[in-house]
């Protein structure tokens, strides 16, 4: 039977797009189906608009720290509405880009909603079904409320992007990389920050240490850390709104209650019982390691499985999935042991491979952990009290390294180089056999 495609995309964000392009380079008819902006959660409300925010935050702290120097920097607080103006037109052009790239890859962009009908078509929420050989779903995700009395009152994490200034005080509940990265944000930009973590400590499946170290500097730049305090209600008081913890004491009031408590899979009204793609508990495709759901013919990638939830990690599952459907790769697979990820706190907090207690529970006493903690020249000059934490986790009499734990100064930028020696296997003879470039905060990497 003829089909309308060789392959439906159903979610035009990171893993959708990358999908569809590389089934395209391999001559494939395809069609992306995604009725909102394109570029999913990263380039609308997630990775792209809050790496800008903490690239103003950023620089608003330099220029605080350049006044402390000498220089005649007068008032750094940020026009909101210019700096967004700015953030918007860098996202329209990559939309802009994203339709130039459409069109030259012959790929058909249809702007509906749609459900599955069968294992082969889709019918789209204007009446039209489509059909193809095979169907890819990569919808993605959505920031989750809590189920507690008021929720509604508070912003989630993609409302963020729509305030036009600073709260003057705002709670930020969760201790999550979602959390810790607009806290870190709204505090360098003015806001005096709340953070309201129901667990003993920020970022669980980090490395303890490094995670610590990160707490202290949040504390030391002014923000509030209640740990051990979940949130159980929230309500209106006037045009602000208060907290109350678990132990029913209430808090506040704040101009903002921003919700960071996680994010759940964009899988309702898909169709996914009729034709027998089951989910998680939590509602996550099911997929093997092809990224096959329980349906032939049907597959999955990012956030909408329970794969690492990384824009990375769904571009390249997306990639390699084309390859071997479409490019005659069998060995097209994805490697997730280690995978580098970054935090966008301030500073930065960037990490691959095992954390120390993670390498201990692999290999026990064979771990070999080396650590340094210090202060950046430029936090050193002006006389801040930010320090950074470098962290290498090894196994074995050759001290490979396993685990690469940075917290601090360009600790972002620094980790990229690193991921790849270590996923070639570098020990720390080789690390130590290499000269070091001074005077420089990757220098002490080398050094340990």
């Amino acid at each position: 039977m003829q089909r309308d495609y060789d392959l439906i995309v159903i979610g035009g964000g990171s893993g959708g797009l990358a999908g569809a392009f590389r089934a395209a380079g391999h001559g494939a008819r395809v069609a992306l189906m995604e009725p909102a902006a394109l570029g999913g959660t990263c380039v609308n409300v997630g990775c792209v608009p809050k790496k800008a925010m903490w690239l103003a935050a950023e620089v608003g702290r330099r220029i605080g720290m350049g006044r402390v120097l000498g220089f005649d920097a007068t008032a750094c607080a940020l026009d909101w509405p210019t700096f967004v103006t700015h953030r918007e037109r860098y996202i329209h052009n990559i939309h802009e880009s994203y339709r130039r790239r459409l069109d030259a890859a012959a790929i058909v962009h249809v702007p509906r909603r749609v459900r599955l009908v069968d294992p082969r078509t889709v019918e789209c929420d204007d009446g039209v079904s489509v059909s193809a050989e095979r169907i890819l779903i990569a919808t993605g995700g959505h920031a989750l409320r809590p189920d507690i009395p008021g929720a509604d009152l508070a912003a989630v994490s993609d409302d963020f992007f729509d305030w036009r200034q600073a709260p003057e005080r705002v709670a930020v509940v969760g201790g999550g990389y979602v959390a810790v990265e607009l806290a870190g944000v709204l505090q360098s930009l003015g806001s005096q920050v709340d953070m309201w973590v129901r667990g003993d400590r920020l970022l669980h499946g980090f490395d303890e240490d490094v995670a610590a170290q990160l707490a202290d500097d949040y504390c030391q730049a002014g923000i509030r850390l209640h740990l051990g305090s979940g949130t159980t209600a929230i309500e209106a008081d006037g045009e602000r709104r208060r907290l109350r913890d678990g132990r029913g004491e209430w808090h506040g009031p704040y101009d903002q209650v921003l919700l960071a408590t996680g994010r759940a899979p964009n899988t309702r009204d898909l169709g996914l019982d009729a034709v027998g793609v089951d989910t998680d508990a939590r509602g996550h495709v099911r997929v093997d390691e092809r990224h096959q759901t329980t349906c032939p013919g049907i597959h999955a990638v990012g956030d909408v499985t329970a794969s690492v939830a990384l824009t990375p990690v769904a571009i390249a599952a997306a990639r390699r999935l084309m390859d071997h459907l479409f490019g005659g790769r069998a060995d097209a697979s994805l490697d997730l042991e280690q995978v580098a990820t970054v935090v966008f706190s301030h500073p930065p907090l960037g990490s691959i491979g095992l954390t120390e207690a993670a390498a201990r529970e692999r290999h026990g006493d064979d771990v070999h952990v080396y650590s340094t903690g210090f202060r950046p020249m430029l936090e050193a000059l002006t006389d801040t009290p930010q320090r950074s934490l470098f962290k290498l986790v090894c196994v074995g009499e050759e001290r490979r390294v396993v685990g690469l734990h940075l917290l601090g100064e360009s600790a972002d930028e620094i980790l990229q180089g690193f991921a790849v020696a270590i996923r070639k296997g570098i020990t720390l003879q080789d690390l130590n056999d290499t000269i070091a470039i001074h005077p420089t905060s990757a220098e002490e990497v080398v050094l340990m």
